[in-house]
């Protein structure tokens, strides 16, 4: 038995990018920053894939630079590039569940929407990665 599971909490690095499907499914797509504990550090950047109802929550109220908490999975999305027809892939966090974190002010900054719980307190002014 294998257990693919990712817990992360971080910033998004970008809005989102959102595509809409003949089927009436959707899709967001954006990066995330996360910290690492030593202040020295680059954070390290994760491609998140967000789909359905998590995704119209994404599009409406996440924005750059908002503190999100996410559970989801590792998936490499593998293609051929169209150009070179060389063998490319990505990795990327396939999202289960979407926590909004940032606080009511952060939403009113521009932030993100104030909402959710459960992944722990809000990073310090060294912990942002921008």
């Amino acid at each position: 038995m294998g257990v693919n599971s990712i817990t992360l909490v971080g910033r998004a690095g970008r809005d989102p990018e959102v595509r809409y499907f003949e089927s009436g499914s959707m899709v967001a797509n954006l990066t995330m920053a996360v910290n690492r504990r030593s202040n020295n550090d680059e954070p390290d950047w994760f491609n998140l894939e967000i789909w359905g109802k998590q995704a119209q929550v994404a599009a409406d109220y996440v924005r750059k630079g908002s503190l999100l908490g996410i559970i989801g999975s590792f998936k490499l999305d593998r293609w051929t590039d169209r150009s070179t027809g060389e063998e490319r892939s990505k990795p990327v966090i396939r999202v289960d569940r979407l926590e909004l974190l940032g606080s009511k002010r952060d939403a009113e900054a521009g932030g993100g929407y104030g909402g959710g719980g459960g992944f722990g307190g809000e990073p310090t002014e060294e912990e942002v990665p921008f």
